[in-house]
């Protein structure tokens, strides 16, 4: 299927500006990645735009004000007993981290994902970029070996339209979001993506949109 500016303003529900800015690097990244039918791209362009924030954000800031929610969305290193539940004691803990990304990423994603651990300052060096938030050392060792960049010296490449874009499209490709979407397993789709159900509701309402547009009735 070929994308035009006007369909990718309409699926992506976004302003005709942006829709002219990204869609030579959709269209190149969907082409290389193999998403060229409706619904592939419907869930692309829902997905991606849900990760982006309406395709208007390329870096993971984790600045929080909320030590109870930093807790609960970052257990993997504020869940200090391992109970699965947020503690009072883990919200005095995580009241460290407020109003401070680096300090945050580099402890919520310590000794995960190939990162090294808190004091190594992978969290931070390795967060969330591109349209797909590719995140943690591992990541970026793979999507710079697909894509040909040096990820590891270079990890602000991905903040560039068109690393922003293919990263996304690599990420899709590489971990079977095709096969997911070919099979209309939406919800899968988004725990493939996201390691969870974060977010479903409003990847839920991008994909309906998406869907009325490249794949009318």
């Amino acid at each position: 299927m070929f994308l035009s500016v006007s369909a990718l303003q309409k699926a992506a529900n976004i302003p005709h500006s942006l829709a002219e800015r990204w869609f030579p690097h959709i269209s190149a990244a969907c082409t290389e990645f193999d998403i060229i039918t409706p619904q592939r791209l419907a869930a692309f362009i829902a997905q991606i735009g849900h990760e982006s924030a309406g395709f208007t954000t390329l870096s993971e800031s984790l600045y929080y004000k909320d030590p109870e929610r930093i807790a609960m969305l970052f257990k993997t290193g504020f869940d200090l007993n391992k109970n699965g539940r947020v503690d009072a004691a883990e919200i005095e803990f995580a009241k460290a981290y407020t109003r401070n990304s680096e300090k945050l990423a580099n402890r919520a994603y310590a000794n995960r994902m190939g990162n090294g651990d808190e004091q190594s300052g992978d969290g931070y060096r390795f967060r969330g970029r591109g349209l797909k938030q590719i995140t943690g050392r591992d990541n970026y060792i793979r999507c710079g070996h697909a894509l040909e960049l040096d990820l590891i010296a270079h990890p602000d490449l991905l903040l560039e339209d068109e690393y922003a874009a293919r990263s996304a499209g690599w990420f899709w490709f590489a971990n079977g979001c095709n096969t997911l979407a070919d099979a209309g397993d939406f919800v899968g789709l988004t725990r493939r993506i996201n390691g969870s159900t974060t977010g479903l509701a409003d990847r839920q309402a991008r994909h309906a949109i998406a869907l009325e547009v490249l794949c009318p009735r």
